[in-house]
């Protein structure tokens, strides 16, 4: 994972673990204690999947994670993301009904993922 201590306060960066990558809006860079305090917009999780034509493809989801809780993670778990990788997601997040987000869900798929990072990246919470 890159560690870029250049992070400003609403940007956005993405921490990638397995097959699912988590978006999130920088809120402030405690560069002391080298974290990071991120507000989770979305998690976006690749599906491989195949068509019709029995050709292998990448389909995923997208959970939105805006109205959940705040993380305060290491930097070095966060690089920068690309605007040709999040534009079309934000931009279909904005789009979706409020009536159909399921904050349990959504609350329960960053929980998990969460999960996952801790197992994946133990030494970078020591």
């Amino acid at each position: 994972m890159d560690c870029d201590l250049n992070f400003k306060p609403g940007q956005i960066v993405s921490l990638e673990c397995g097959n699912a990558c988590l978006h999130s809006e920088v809120i402030q860079v405690v560069e002391a204690r080298q974290i990071c305090w991120v507000r989770p917009l979305m998690l976006v999780g690749l599906v491989a999947a195949k068509d019709l034509s029995q050709q292998w493809s990448e389909e995923y989801t997208l959970s939105d994670l805006r109205d959940g809780a705040d993380l305060l993670w290491p930097l070095s778990l966060f690089r920068a993301a690309l605007d040709t990788e999040v534009i079309s997601l934000l931009s279909e997040l904005q789009s979706r009904d409020s009536d159909k987000k399921d904050s349990a869900i959504a609350s329960g798929q960053l929980r998990n993922f969460v999960d996952r990072v801790w197992e994946a990246f133990p030494n970078a919470f020591h």
